[in-house]
């Protein structure tokens, strides 16, 4: 019956975080702001609220350790699980600003983290705070510094033709699919832990990260099934800076995330290596692509990381 929650809320979170999607950029057309600008903004915040969400409730709800781990987890399947696998499908070029923006902050931020939690094993409130703050200042100055006419990022424009009736039908059924979504996911995985005798920290940073992962590999995947452009090193980047700035940033300015021991010491350290191991990848023949070979060794650690959880 667990097993059902838990694959009841990946499926809620999908549809919630589907219509979040389409009723933020409705909207934001509706007020004319650019399409650039809401790719930029509208789009990233819209498709980390799942994970949000989630966060938020396991932190609300005494489980710090989902709260935390589940962007922990996230940020470590993007790497190797999402661009892992879509890698092996098909080699994936890297430009300049994977080496110049998106990989030096997302390292930064994952420093960052660490060296919050190292202090004192928690992610204080003002922590939270300057997280938060700090991805604001990132956002704004990716939008000062990009070129709005290379702007390649997929924003559907027939959405500005969408009525208000419609759109605020698409929010209500995303207000509904992300919170019961949230809500089996996060009761759904604490059972489960108690029920097979093992932390909610790997329960965590293994399934639950996989279930809120899942819509980036899925349209990753469906892109490459279409031969769509658009899929890059950077956007998946992206979406770890997000992570960590907007969902762990704004769960600790809600409640101060409080931390296992394990997580510092394994879960984040890996972290690290899989932020550490994408670099050198890219920097190694053949430059400036992420070959099958490359994703290979990426998706293989990733299964020894899912491994190695379970096993300690």
């Amino acid at each position: 019956m667990n097993l059902l929650f838990i694959f009841l809320g990946f499926f809620l979170l999908v549809i919630g975080g589907e219509f979040i999607v389409r009723s933020s950029v409705a909207l934001s057309l509706k007020f004319n702001i650019s399409k650039f600008v809401i790719g930029m903004t509208v789009v990233s915040f819209a498709t980390s609220l799942p994970e949000l969400i989630v966060s938020v409730n396991a932190a609300l709800n005494d489980s710090p350790a989902i709260a935390l781990n589940n962007v922990i987890g996230s940020n470590i399947a993007n790497i190797g699980l999402v661009l892992g696998l879509i890698s092996i499908l098909g080699s994936i070029s890297v430009d300049n600003n994977f080496y110049k923006r998106d990989w030096p902050w997302m390292f930064f931020f994952s420093i960052l983290v660490w060296f919050f939690i190292y202090n004192d094993m928690q992610l204080q409130n003002y922590e939270g705070l300057i997280l938060f703050s700090i991805l604001i200042l990132f956002t704004v100055s990716l939008i000062k510094s990009s070129d709005q006419r290379e702007y390649k990022g997929k924003v559907n424009e027939k959405l500005s033709n969408v009525s208000n009736f419609k759109i605020l039908t698409w929010l209500v059924i995303s207000s509904l699919g992300l919170y019961f979504g949230a809500e089996f996911l996060v009761d759904g995985s604490i059972n489960f832990a108690k029920q097979i005798n093992i932390s909610e920290a790997v329960i965590s940073v293994t399934i639950v990260a996989i279930g809120t992962s899942v819509p980036e590999l899925a349209a990753s995947l469906i892109a490459i099934a279409k031969k769509e452009e658009g899929i890059s090193v950077g956007n998946l980047i992206g979406s770890n800076v997000f992570n960590i700035g907007s969902v762990l940033g704004i769960t600790a300015i809600i409640k101060p995330i409080s931390v296992e021991p394990e997580i510092l010491s394994r879960d984040i350290i890996w972290m690290l290596i899989f932020a550490l191991i994408v670099i050198v990848l890219a920097l190694i023949p053949q430059k400036d692509q992420i070959s099958k070979y490359k994703g290979s060794i990426m998706f293989l650690m990733y299964l020894y990381f899912i491994y190695i959880a379970f096993m300690q």
